[in-house]
């Protein structure tokens, strides 16, 4: 069993989820990048070892049965355990974010937002579970959204109150309950299980209006995946601060 802690971050070849990467592995960590494109991925990861950082990829399309069953027999196999998982790959299908078209959502889009953002989330954190318990203390981060507060949803004036982007903003919600749900199962162990709003961050996803760097909205992942002992779980936080659900 590797001495060194391990994390895999999904979706880590780009964006949020490599400087995600990238601060985990300066802290120490051996990071393992997961990536649709393995190819893309294993650019991600030279960068990083030119870095000093240890850094591998993992096909991962976080989609795909077969991707999680290899990614979980590999990390078995190098590693014999899993230190921290973030589950940072994630979709946003809908455009338009001052415009509320609820009614208008295809439910092909609502489908493939779910399967991206909440079932292939369970289903690749249950797979892993068995390797995070045997870690001495493994770290679940989620990375939701302040979307995904129905809290703030529903408050007029709240700062997201106009931004109804139905599939998305659902798709979180939802994971925020995995997180409840799964901390409230494992609350007896030493594995802690936290959401994380990372913040509006310059990428893909976020825009180019973002006010965030990657590095900026990767502080939250990284701050829940090295809780201490002490440390929260069941919560749903942004540097640190918590957010209504």
């Amino acid at each position: 069993m590797s001495e060194k802690k391990v994390a895999l971050i999904s979706g880590a070849n780009k964006g949020i989820g490599f400087e995600t990467a990238r601060q985990l592995g300066k802290l120490g960590y051996t990071v393992l990048l997961g990536s649709r494109d393995a190819l893309k991925g294993e650019v991600a990861a030279r960068q990083l070892r030119h870095e000093g950082l240890d850094a591998r990829v993992v096909k991962l399309d976080v989609n795909w049965q077969a991707d999680i069953d290899a990614a979980v027999k590999c990390i078995e196999r190098d590693f014999g355990k899993l230190d921290v998982l973030v589950n940072n790959a994630g979709v946003m299908l809908e455009k338009g974010w001052t415009q509320n078209t609820t009614s208008e959502t295809k439910m092909e889009n609502l489908r493939a937002t779910f399967e991206a953002n909440v079932f292939a989330v369970v289903g690749l954190t249950t797979a892993l579970l068995p390797l995070l318990q045997k870690a001495a203390a493994a770290r679940i981060v989620n990375v939701s959204s302040i979307l995904g507060s129905v809290s703030l949803q529903a408050t007029p004036g709240s700062p997201t109150y106009g931004t109804k982007l139905f599939a998305y903003n659902a798709s979180k919600a939802a994971l925020n309950m995995f997180t409840i749900h799964l901390a409230h199962e494992l609350r007896k162990t030493k594995i802690k299980v936290n959401s994380a709003h990372p913040g509006w961050v310059k990428t893909d996803l976020g825009g180019s209006s973002a006010p965030m760097s990657a590095a900026e909205g990767a502080k939250t992942e990284v701050q829940l995946a090295t809780l201490p002992e002490d440390g929260p779980t069941g919560g749903f936080f942004h540097l640190g601060e918590a957010i209504a659900w």
